[in-house]
């Protein structure tokens, strides 16, 4: 039994649409018939699915290349298009619901990091971080004096302790990670109003 469904699984043809992480290609090309759409000249790629296209039933791509309507029409046991990616902007899901085709892609795997980053991006444009360390490295600073920083504030509160009024201010954002981020101008009767608010409802 299971002999024959490796000898199936061998039968099994995957589109690959682009080159992607070397493990991923092995495991693939250990399991299946794997097809690399890239090693075929762009002039020559319809003919080559149309060759094909008795044994593909599965594309796996990315957000560079997936799989769009034209190599669907031309894949006509194609069952499932996978991206390896979160994105899914090169795959014609319209056509894919059409024919009854599966999509999946890889949800929510950099949610994480991207927050991480607009923080610090924040942060680094709020304060002018790479701007000051190209005046520190300049030796301008020697001639200029000190680098004035920009005059606003960002305050990071945990979700539990911020009031009802401060998360409907319309100066609060919410991120990934359970964190109110305020932006407002240091001196402005505003922010001294949500900073106020802010620290009594943490200390109830």
């Amino acid at each position: 039994m299971e002999s024959e469904a490796l000898a199936a699984m061998a039968t099994f043809g995957v589109l690959l649409t682009c080159p992607m992480d070397a493990y991923l290609e092995s495991e693939l090309e250990k399991r299946f018939r794997l097809l690399r759409l890239w090693e075929t000249p762009p002039d020559q790629r319809e003919r080559f699915l149309s060759a094909n296209a008795g044994e593909i039933r599965a594309v796996v791509g990315n957000t560079a290349v997936g799989a769009d309507a034209g190599t669907i029409e031309l894949l006509p046991r194609l069952e499932i298009v996978s991206s390896f990616s979160v994105g899914l902007d090169k795959v014609d899901l319209a056509r894919c619901r059409e024919k009854g085709i599966r999509v999946t892609n890889t949800p929510d795997v950099l949610t994480d990091d991207v927050a991480d980053l607009a923080v610090g991006l924040a942060i680094a444009v709020l304060r002018r971080i790479c701007a000051a360390d190209g005046y520190v490295r300049s030796g301008a600073w020697k001639r200029d004096g000190d680098y004035r920083l920009t005059s606003q504030n960002l305050v990071v509160l945990p979700k539990e302790h911020t009031s009802k009024e401060l998360g409907n201010s319309g100066v609060v954002s919410a991120i990934n990670f359970s964190l109110f981020v305020i932006l407002a101008v240091r001196d402005s009767l505003e922010f001294k109003k949500l900073l106020a608010n802010a620290f009594e409802d943490v200390e109830h």
